[in-house]
């Protein structure tokens, strides 16, 4: 897709972080843009941000695990500006620990938001853009944690190993069929968002979440010196646009951290026990 102006962009978790940047750079093209997230204040300022850009804007809240809700999600859309272009499937929540130390809760809660999120965006917005036969786009934000694995996130990563997986297979069978609708997947490292804040948003009945294993201080500290040292917002979505006009599947807004990629695939071609990636007990990417 090379020309945006008067297009129209549906991006989820679009109240904050990539999904707020992923927002104003598609206004800024030209494009209207509907913006669905589970915050509503901070939703709605977010749109009024895209308003003050000059374009048309729809605030949808939209609780990204549930079918219905995106179902209705495309229905406001194409009532509001009768046809789709973009899907960014962007929404995402973090949580960390040892693998067996999770709750249930927890796991329902992070697969939830970070794969069915996905899913429930391929399955009701793709038979759309089909349906229109123009030029379209879905965008899925994984991570670099969809490509490597790092300690004391198993939920996390299972989901966007996960949603690489979705993304790329989609990307075949779009292919196969000669569609217009081309698919990217996002792999952020560290990106300077409110990723490890996410629980402010957990639904209540899914709070039977396991005690947090301890960390140091330093350990804690670290963390948020990554993240606050780690990309903007801006320049993923403008990495986004970038693989939109090339129809490029995979983006690598850091593409310095292709290198923990190829480690990961060296240790698995030399059968050997894999080397972390990241630094031990903290997340490598950024989603939300």
């Amino acid at each position: 897709m090379q020309d945006f102006r008067g297009k129209v962009a549906v991006v989820t978790g679009a109240a904050s972080g990539i999904g707020r940047a992923l927002a104003d750079a598609f206004a800024q093209v030209g494009m209207s843009v509907v913006l669905a997230d589970i915050e509503p204040a901070a939703l709605e300022h977010a749109a009024r941000a895209v308003d003050a850009l000059g374009v048309p804007s729809l605030a949808v809240r939209t609780d990204v695990s549930q079918a219905a809700e995106v179902k209705r999600l495309a229905e406001r859309a194409l009532d509001a500006f009768g046809a789709v272009h973009v899907v960014c499937n962007n929404a995402g929540v973090a949580i960390s620990g040892p693998a067996w130390t999770h709750t249930l809760a927890d796991w329902q809660w992070v697969l939830g938001v970070n794969l069915w999120g996905v899913i429930h965006g391929v399955r009701v917005f793709t038979p759309i853009l089909l349906a229109q036969n123009v030029p379209a786009h879905i965008v899925n934000t994984a991570s670099m944690s969809g490509l490597t694995c790092v300690p004391n996130m198993a939920i996390y990563g299972a989901s966007k190993h996960a949603v690489v997986a979705l993304s790329e297979t989609l990307h075949h069978d779009l292919a196969a069929h000669g569609a217009p609708v081309k698919v990217s997947v996002v792999c952020p490292g560290f990106v300077d968002t409110r990723i490890r804040d996410s629980a402010r948003n957990r639904p209540a009945e899914l709070c039977d979440t396991a005690p947090p294993a301890p960390r140091s201080a330093e350990v804690d500290a670290l963390a948020r010196r990554l993240l606050a040292s780690g990309l903007t917002p801006a320049h993923v979505a403008d990495a986004v646009l970038d693989a939109i006009r090339a129809e490029r599947l995979y983006v690598f807004p850091d593409p310095q951290l292709k290198r923990r990629a190829r480690a990961r695939m060296d240790d698995i071609l030399a059968d050997r026990s894999p080397r972390p990636s990241g630094p031990e007990g903290l997340p490598t990417p950024s989603s939300a």
